[in-house]
């Protein structure tokens, strides 16, 4: 059985998906854009603020579900260009310290609204 995971505190689904999804204990939470979910649009900036708010939005998602950044076990990362990856990663190391999870990051042609980055995370409790 499936547990469908949704937060205003976090932006609307852009499309046909969910927020989360927990089953059987994993919670699968869709790729966060770094969008603010008050205004709908993507936050000025650059690659650190993106990743910011990507993450915040993660976080947000996380809390609904009742789980914490430390139940993260996977996370990808999506960038629009690799020439981010090393400031995208400042910012992801402050939440998820020195036990992180496994990763995989890497460029793709482009993300939706234009954005630099795009974070999606697997976590167990």
């Amino acid at each position: 059985m499936k547990k469908i995971i949704h937060t205003d505190s976090a932006p609307k689904a852009i499309g046909p998906y969910s927020q989360g999804v927990v089953a059987n204990g994993i919670l699968f939470v869709s790729g966060q854009l770094p969008v603010n979910p008050e205004t709908g649009k993507i936050v000025s900036g650059g690659i650190k603020e993106q990743t910011a708010q990507s993450l915040a939005n993660l976080q947000a998602i996380l809390k609904e579900a009742g789980y914490t950044p430390a139940n993260v076990v996977k996370c990808v990362c999506y960038l629009s260009e690799m020439s981010n990856f090393a400031q995208m990663n400042e910012v992801y190391a402050a939440v998820f310290g020195s036990e992180s999870p496994s990763r995989a990051a890497f460029a793709v042609k482009e993300l939706p609204m234009g954005a630099l980055v795009e974070i999606e995370a697997i976590a167990v409790l």
